[in-house]
């Protein structure tokens, strides 16, 4: 299968992009050239550009409108019941609708390209299992050894719309030449973690400290991580967690506005990455606002847009 992708290429240094257009709008090659060598940053599987491989496991996915789990198969939102898509294994609903569909580019450079995914235009099937049409547009944008990213969601419905972004980048372990894996130190700066309960919030938090420390580093070989970081501090709206690869003497840094209120931490069991997942919500935010955890889910007003952004540099 042939699907529909671009590339992207920043001329003063070599570093370069790819993004699979026709699978999810997945930037699944990210090599920044660091002082004319190049470090390959993002995991995708061998032959992910055939959309044949998961499209929740490779590069970055996008997910929208809900990043994460949703408890069940359907959500219920002002009184109605809407039937939602994927299966998590344990029954619940996974990720959003826009990470295996095709996107449309917007806007093309050499080194900046935008997709949109307006749900309606894309697969009208979507309206039948969420409560807004939406639009939301993802920049990519190459700079030297950075990658930058902006995302606008706006609601083009005459109802509400709730909503919740995330990004799941697979970073590499090593970084680059001359790297080791188990040299390389995790950080986020959150000072707290959500306990889950078969993968789900249980509306508890938890203290970031002793295996969940990342805060103040933790070695990888000692991340065995598949949760939801909060309370995460920020200087002037911005906050970096990193990869330091002592190894390679590189530090892979992913800094995200003060949008992106949570940071989900993964370890894929091949152990050949590790995923720092902005975003913007918590997941089953639906649940924890009936609970009274948080007051009320993201919701955007009709005609109204919400952004946000972040960056992947290597150093």
């Amino acid at each position: 299968m042939s699907l529909e992708q671009v590339s992207l290429l920043d001329s003063a240094t070599g570093s370069k992009a790819d993004i699979l257009v026709g699978f999810g709008f997945n930037c699944y090659r990210f090599i920044a050239m660091v002082d004319g060598r190049p470090v390959d940053a993002l995991w995708s599987a061998p032959g992910f550009e055939t959309g044949n491989e998961k499209p929740s496991h490779s590069g970055i996915p996008l997910l929208f409108p809900y990043p994460g789990r949703l408890r069940g198969q359907s959500l219920v939102f002002d009184g109605k019941t809407y039937p939602l898509e994927g299966n998590d294994g344990r029954g619940n609903a996974i990720h959003g609708f826009c990470l295996n569909r095709p996107w449309k580019v917007v806007e093309k450079s050499a080194d900046r390209v935008v997709g949109e995914f307006h749900a309606s235009q894309v697969d009208p099937a979507i309206l039948k299992h969420w409560p807004a049409d939406f639009i939301i547009s993802v920049s990519y944008e190459l700079t030297g050894s950075t990658l930058a990213s902006r995302i606008v969601v706006t609601n083009p419905d005459d109802k509400p719309l709730p909503y919740g972004f995330g990004s799941h980048p697979y970073f590499r372990v090593p970084l680059g030449a001359g790297g080791s894996a188990a040299q390389c130190r995790v950080t986020v700066p959150a000072k707290s973690y959500w306990e889950l309960v078969d993968m789900l919030p249980s509306g508890k938090k938890l203290p970031a400290s002793g295996s969940h420390g990342l805060a103040t580093g933790l070695a990888f070989p000692d991340t065995k991580l598949d949760d939801v970081f909060t309370d995460v501090e920020f200087t002037d709206h911005r906050a970096t967690a990193s990869i330091a690869d002592a190894g390679s003497g590189r530090t892979l840094e992913i800094a995200f506005d003060d949008r992106f209120t949570q940071c989900v931490v993964y370890n894929p069991p091949h152990r050949e990455a590790i995923c720092i997942e902005p975003y913007t919500c918590l997941p089953d935010q639906f649940t924890m606002t009936e609970r009274g955890i948080i007051p009320a889910p993201q919701t955007l007003a009709p005609g109204a847009k919400f952004e946000c952004a972040y960056s992947i540099r290597v150093k």
